[in-house]
């Protein structure tokens, strides 16, 4: 018996919780076509808003960037509800771009953590109304203590954007929610506005792919971002090089040895005066009725894409893929004399993580 009552108090256990009510009659829910629909019509609405703050940005801006780039200190960053989680992401990237960031609750402020401030400190909140009770709370302290603030708000007229040193003042927004109320576009546009604020904050310090690496140590971003091109070009013995005199059979060997898909074509001082992949075979091959007497600098085209040793990786395999006459898979690594040093390809790229 008792083991009976323990079953049957276990299935009524694993019963799932009812759900919260909610008022209004059961709906069919909706087909396949009309939520594709709804999601496009997200997605349209939010790209338009975001589109607008083009307009929207003005010299504030910049006023905004020059205090906190000034701030000797930290950057406290503050909001509540979604514009608290918004808030709590925008730290952490104004910090990982070389920023010293950190988010506080406006709540636990008030309550004892307003001593996280300091002499020398900024602060920047976000507010869709401009209204919210816990942060205009903390506006006399901020003033008592010359803690200068910039805000992130929709509403000009708010009181917490009358209150800041610097208001950047995104509008009202359509919500993405049918009845206008869930944070969604609002939250959207003040996510760029911050992304904004650390990418000018970032170039106005001179923040360098070193620096990034340094503050990701652990991180795949981190480990990829300041590689540069001598540290994966093929160099050495691994170098595919003919002279312009080679043999189209010769050049066939070299590209096959050294298995890059490609052979440098240099002259009598060393210098680059072309490139032979093995794409150009076909067309070789297309155009010549007798391809096997002709010689590198007849077949070479003249004009090859090169880079910098100490490029970034990164921008290399951006030229390599949006060369303006078509995407390709290798880069000539020259000095400065024009000598082909080494040879970068886009596979190798790929598999460090770039």
């Amino acid at each position: 018996m008792a083991a009976r009552a323990s079953a049957r108090r276990l299935r009524r256990a694993a019963k799932p919780a009812a759900a919260l009510p909610v008022s209004g009659a059961r709906r069919v829910p909706p087909a396949a076509s009309e939520l594709l629909r709804r999601a496009r019509a997200v997605v349209r609405a939010e790209a338009a808003a975001v589109l607008a703050l083009e307009r929207t940005i003005g010299p504030e801006f910049a006023s905004a960037v020059e205090m906190l780039a000034a701030c000797r200190g930290k950057v406290i960053v503050s909001g509540v509800g979604k514009s608290g989680l918004l808030a709590h992401k925008l730290a952490a990237t104004l910090t990982s771009t070389g920023t010293p960031a950190v988010f506080l609750h406006p709540g636990d402020a008030l309550h004892g953590d307003a001593g996280l401030f300091t002499a020398g400190d900024a602060a920047l909140f976000v507010s869709k109304s401009g209204a919210s009770q816990e942060l205009l709370a903390l506006l006399p302290y901020l003033e008592r203590h010359g803690i200068p603030l910039v805000s992130i708000v929709a509403t000009p007229r708010s009181m917490l954007a009358r209150r800041s040193q610097v208001a950047l003042v995104t509008g009202p927004v359509q919500e993405a929610c049918p009845m206008d109320l869930t944070p969604t576009t609002s939250i959207t546009v003040a996510q760029v506005i911050g992304d904004c604020l650390a990418i000018a904050l970032l170039e106005h310090r001179g923040f360098s792919p070193e620096d990034f690496r340094f503050l990701h140590p652990g991180g795949v971003i981190g480990s990829v971002a300041a590689r540069r091109v001598a540290e994966l070009m093929h160099t050495g013995d691994a170098l595919p090089k003919v002279a312009l005199s080679a043999s189209l059979r010769e050049v066939m060997l070299e590209i096959m040895a050294k298995r890059l898909g490609i052979t440098t074509v240099v002259n009598a001082a060393g210098a680059l005066r072309g490139v032979v992949t093995d794409g150009d075979f076909k067309r070789i091959l297309v155009q010549h009725a007798d391809p096997w007497r002709l010689t590198a600098s007849a077949v070479m085209s003249a004009s090859p894409s090169t880079i910098d040793r100490e490029a970034l990786v990164a921008s290399a395999v951006r030229l390599m893929e949006e060369r303006p006459g078509g995407p390709i898979t290798a880069l000539v690594v020259v000095d400065g004399k024009r000598r082909p040093i080494g040879v970068l390809h886009l596979h190798d790229c790929l598999r460090a993580g770039v």
